[in-house]
């Protein structure tokens, strides 16, 4: 031990004067430190500060490895520095461990100045978890010490030490994100930073700092570098020279591959699995939330009715951080990026409550247009895209759509937030078991148990919405509909439908109901549901209906845009799909193909639906009090996924609703009933972050919620115009 510990205080003392040594382990990265943080605007995100960090600590790590170690360990036999050893009563063991232990007690100072200053001057926390950072920082130093020396050790001159340095130093700069973003990279080089060793050392300790994991989280990378540290230091007191006249031969350079092979091992399991790939653009997606935005002069419609004519709103870390009126604050004291809205409107993101994401809202022309695993992720960008940041699906396989939300809330996906009511429960052959009759009789159980319940008794009921909650829904839906497009279905018994009701609500679920005429509404007041879907487009509602409602607090989703929708499609009318949001956001090949079938279906005498007759409804539940919610029933043939919503408002204002009451529907009310209004909804502090931002005045003209300006997300400026290109 005493030579090792003699040899490590030397090659201290040494380092210490040796000011280019100082230069390079401290000046050095300060230079990187606030370029990187000028082009990043690090005061304007914690995120950004630690993606900041993070990027010039690899730095340090690689120029510490490669330079401090391997070329200067080369330098010193050159110069018969080494050779001056060999006649010391010392073996090549305790110079290489030296070397190890000294640049890593040189460049933690270095490290913790760093995050002083990113602390101090830019804001960022500081790590929650500082062992883990320790360790995980060490880790990568002596790995890559270790790597440098195994280069001095292959080589037999300085010229070869600087070619070998340069060709494994400069892809691991440029493709670790060190110095680019990992994302900003074609899909197929993300793919092939896989195989580079700083990869790891980037990703963990970015998800240390930016996401409080341990290094037992990161262990596949931990492991990696423990395993390269151990062979190349073997290796390195293997093939040590004392002299530069002894040679080694050219094959000897292949030992690299033993020091690298734990990360070629682990970027092949990589580039199979994207588990890394997915972890980098989650721990991105968290990155562009903590940024600081300042909208400024804008008109504020806060979602509960309230208006500020005049305002300003501040964002940070995702959330509401700050409401003013006017004058607007100074953006540079508050370390925020500006937008102008002078003109606009800003409001809750909407929602929409009743959608039905495993249906196109058209016809593709292949079958290969069906992949759910594809559409729904797609589907829920486009609500992203017009404005909606969360929905409510119903009716729709199970799988796939918790699979997309999950995609979703990692942050894998931009896409809105899906709550999920799952399979429809409705009476043997009743209303929705006719959708999966379509599909082979081989499969067609398995699929419409996916896609609907028919209990037969109270206790299969209560058991079947057990069932459900266990796997993650997050509502029940229920039909008591029995006449569609002129076809009849028997409807579900109202017993087991109180059963459904009772079950759900013991299981904090609550039931919304699709209901087709006057008797279908009372039947599913009495059973205690907590949202009406359509409620009647055949006649007119009761009054005593409405009152029953509004005395239960039972919500009213009238869904106008698919009564309009029934009406299109019936008469063969392709308007719809004409609009500029829809054209903007559906699939070009499921809006040609729905053209050509709408023009091919011709004109029918009489609708099954009269829109009037709903827009009467809901005219009528508004007079009674009844609180109502904004429902597209999206996915349904000519309501294309995204763009309905705005359609929904504009047929409430024309059935004679105020706008201010309308977007209170799609905005706090809708939050209310899914049970969100805690973070979503309305603009309050403390609340995420989920804006429109719109040209002109919605109060006053419905129509400019489609004039969308910015979408805001969680806090994070979304690039619409991106969103469907998402791998």
């Amino acid at each position: 031990m005493k030579p090792y510990l003699a040899h490590i205080l030397i090659t201290l003392k040494l380092t210490a004067r040796d000011k280019m040594v100082v230069f390079f382990n401290y000046g050095f990265p300060l230079i990187f430190f606030f370029i990187f943080a000028s082009l990043f605007r690090a005061e304007q995100a914690s995120g950004f500060s630690v993606e900041v960090v993070t990027m010039v600590l690899v730095i340090g790590v690689l120029g510490n490895g490669f330079f401090g170690a391997g070329i200067r360990a080369t330098l010193d036999r050159e110069t018969n520095i080494l050779r001056r050893f060999k006649v010391a009563p010392i073996s090549a063991a305790p110079i290489l461990v030296s070397s190890l232990v000294t640049g890593l007690l040189n460049y933690l100072p270095s490290a913790f100045l760093i995050l002083v200053l990113a602390h101090f001057v830019y804001g960022m926390p500081w790590p929650q978890r500082p062992l883990s950072l320790l360790v995980y920082v060490t880790l990568g130093t002596l790995a890559f010490r270790a790597l440098g020396l195994i280069i001095a050790s292959v080589v037999n001159s300085m010229q070869e030490s600087q070619i070998v340095t340069q060709l494994l130093y400069f892809p691991m700069l440029f493709l670790s994100g060190a110095t680019i973003p990992i994302n900003a990279l074609p899909p197929w080089l993300q793919v092939v930073t896989q195989f580079i060793p700083a990869t790891y050392l980037f990703t963990g300790m970015q998800a240390i700092m930016g996401a409080n994991e341990t290094v037992a989280q990161n262990r596949s990378g931990a492991l990696a570098l423990i395993t390269a540290t151990v062979v190349a230091t073997f290796l390195g007191v293997k093939l040590f020279r004392w002299e530069k006249d002894e040679k080694i031969p050219a094959t000897a350079k292949l030992w690299l591959v033993a020091v690298l092979g734990p990360f070629f091992v682990l970027g092949a399991w990589q580039a199979h699995t994207r588990q890394n790939l997915a972890k980098s653009r989650m721990l991105m997606r968290e990155l562009q939330r903590t940024r600081t935005l300042l909208i400024r002069n804008a008109r504020i419609f806060i979602g509960d009715g309230n208006v500020i004519e005049n305002g300003s709103i501040l964002v940070r870390n995702g959330r509401i951080a700050n409401l003013y009126g006017a004058p607007a604050p100074d953006a540079k004291a508050l370390h925020a990026q500006v937008i102008e809205a002078a003109g606009k409107t800003v409001l809750p993101a909407l929602i929409d409550v009743h959608v039905h994401l495993a249906s196109p809202g058209g016809a593709f022309p292949s079958a290969a247009g069906y992949d759910l695993s594809k559409n729904i992720p797609r589907e829920l960008a486009a609500y992203l895209y017009s404005g909606v940041t969360l929905v409510r699906s119903e009716g729709s396989p199970l799988k796939p759509v918790l699979a997309a939300r999950e995609l979703v809330a990692s942050g894998q996906r931009l896409g809105a937030e899906a709550l999920i009511c799952g399979p429809v429960f409705t009476a043997p052959g009743g209303h929705s078991t006719e959708f999966a009759q379509a599909i082979p009789k081989a499969a067609r159980s398995a699929v419409a148990r996916q896609m609907v319940r028919t209990p037969t008794t109270e206790a299969e009921a209560r058991a079947e919405v057990h069932e459900l909650k266990v796997a993650g829904v997050d509502g029940i839906k229920a039909t008591l509909e029995t006449l569609t497009a002129g076809h009849s279905f028997p409807r579900m018994d109202t017993n087991i439908l109180r059963a459904i009701t009772a079950q759900a609500h013991a299981d904090g679920l609550k039931v919304s109901v699709r209901t087709g005429d006057a008797s279908a509404v009372a039947d599913a007041i009495a059973a205690g549901i907590d949202t009406i879907e359509h409620g009647s487009f055949r006649g007119p509602l009761p009054p005593e209906l409405f009152t029953q409602m509004k005395a239960r607090g039972i919500r009213y989703d009238p869904t106008l845009v698919a009564a309009e929708a029934a009406v299109d499609a019936y008469t063969g009318n392709p308007e719809p799909l004409e609009r500029p949001l829809v054209m903007q956001v559906g699939p070009a090949e499921l809006l040609q193909a729905t053209r050509k079938l709408m023009r091919a279906a011709g004109d029918h005498p009489k609708p099954p639906v009269d829109v009037a007759i709903a827009a009467a409804n809901l005219r009528a539940a508004a007079k009674a009090g009844v609180t109502l919610v904004t429902g597209t029933g999206s996915g349904r043939p000519l309501l294309v996924h995204g763009p309905a919503l705005h359609r929904e408002l504009q047929l409430w204002v024309a059935a004679g609703l105020k706008p201010g009451d309308v977007l209170r529907a799609a905005t706090y009310e809708a939050a209310r009933l899914l049970g969100v209004d805690g973070r979503a909804g309305i603009i309050a502090l403390g609340h995420e972050a989920d804006l429109l931002v719109v040209n002109g005045n919605p109060l006053q003209d419905i129509r400019q919620t489609e004039s969308i300006q910015q979408v805001i997300y969680r806090g994070e400026l979304i690039d619409r115009s991106q969103l469907f290109d998402q791998e």
